[in-house]
């Protein structure tokens, strides 16, 4: 736990700094393309489980943006955020509905991950608003593109509408703009924030890995998934690119 004073009040940030994890290399640009071939239909889990981890995920984003919101240093910089965060519930309320359509209880699914995906969140967090501001732009890009990406091995009925779901970002460039002007506020901000991008990337795969159904054949599943988690890296580093910041 540490406490840090930001805009004439005193923070209490819950968590702690996880320990960086090694992530893959990535392949040339051609081995990326080819990635998007790869079948791993086999690797989604079944629809419900598949929603309730997303949806769950969706409004843990939710309530980050509302921390955020609540310790944003200006009311221009509330307005802004607060755009995002309702866009972010707007993925969640999808999700759910999708839940209730095909016959499930969103809460009692849900239930299953709360454990683990509030631990992610109350891990990684970061010691201060800007911290907490690229977790929402990091971390629920990656996510939204690794769900979006196992939305195609999912039913006809649910898949399409997962990923359209999933897709909509207009929120996203409210938190860029936020980040953008922090950085050029701070001269010694860019530097930390991009070790904390690259500290973010390592454990937001694990969420993505625990999220994967195995088939029991260990080296089948990493051969396959791998050339996915090259995709999701590389976006990664494109998202960590657009506030220039070192991936």
């Amino acid at each position: 736990m540490c406490r840090v004073s930001y805009a004439g009040h005193v923070i209490t940030w819950v968590g702690r700094r996880p320990q960086r994890a090694d992530i893959p290399r990535l392949k040339p640009r051609g081995e990326s393309r080819a990635a998007r071939r790869v079948d791993i239909a086999d690797l989604v889990p079944e629809p419900v489980t598949y929603l309730a981890q997303a949806a769950y995920f969706q409004l843990g984003v939710f309530e980050s943006l509302a921390l955020a919101i609540a310790t944003a240093p200006s009311i221009h910089a509330k307005e802004n955020l607060s755009t995002a965060a309702g866009r972010v519930l707007a993925k969640h309320h999808g999700l759910v509905a999708e839940m209730k359509r095909r016959g499930n209880d969103p809460a009692e699914a849900m239930a299953s991950f709360a454990r683990q995906l509030d631990g992610f969140r109350q891990a990684t967090l970061g010691s201060d608003w800007a911290e907490l501001l690229l977790w929402c732009f990091l971390t629920a890009g990656f996510l939204d593109d690794f769900f979006i990406r196992l939305s195609a091995g999912l039913p006809s009925d649910i898949g399409p509408r997962a990923a359209q779901i999933l897709g909509e970002d207009e929120g996203t460039h409210m938190i860029v703009t936020e980040l953008r002007a922090a950085i050029a506020m701070d001269q010694g901000l860019a530097s930390r924030l991009a070790l904390w991008g690259r500290r973010l990337v390592g454990d937001t795969l694990l969420v993505a890995r625990s999220a994967i159904h195995a088939t029991g054949d260990l080296a089948s599943d990493e051969s396959r998934i791998e050339p996915v988690f090259t995709e999701l890296i590389a976006a990664h580093t494109r998202r960590m690119d657009s506030l220039g910041l070192t991936a």
